[in-house]
């Protein structure tokens, strides 16, 4: 299918094979409007951490919540207090809905990103290794504010 002619059939194509990555947007546009509009920082606000609450251990995104409230004030220091890897995170997210955005508009259906083993292995280390740190003394900086 040729989407780059630019003809109202092809735009139509284009514009409905946007329908997944449209939803996802809505779904995260609502999702950060509520953490904006109900702030993570009052106790209880959106119940507990599952992990916390068993082990007594920050797990990887704990802090995470408050740290997506920070950004939607602007806040770049406190959502790096909250959850240093959340703000990468967030980034690599958007830039791979941009990515699957534009495959889909394109009229393409393959992967926008192979994630090979050493990378999959790569990331569970930098998680393992997050989580280990924020949870001793020395990284005690790492912990959620």
């Amino acid at each position: 299918m040729d989407t780059q002619s630019g003809t109202p059939a092809t735009r139509a194509v284009g514009l409905r094979a946007l329908g997944a990555p449209a939803a996802v947007a809505a779904g995260a546009v609502v999702a950060t409007a509520v953490l904006h509009f109900r702030d993570p920082h009052q106790p209880g606000s959106y119940g507990f951490c599952p992990v916390y609450a068993l082990t007594g251990w920050w797990c990887p995104a704990c802090g995470g919540l408050r740290a997506v409230h920070d950004l939607t004030n602007l806040d770049l220091g406190a959502a790096v207090a909250g959850n240093v890897l959340i703000v990468p995170f967030i980034a690599v997210m958007v830039f791979a809905w941009i990515g699957w955005a534009r495959h889909r508009w394109q009229g393409r259906r393959d992967r926008v990103f192979v994630v090979g083993p050493r990378v999959t292995v790569g990331v569970l280390i930098v998680l393992a290794a997050f989580t280990v740190t924020r949870n001793t003394s020395w990284g005690s900086w790492l912990a959620p504010v």
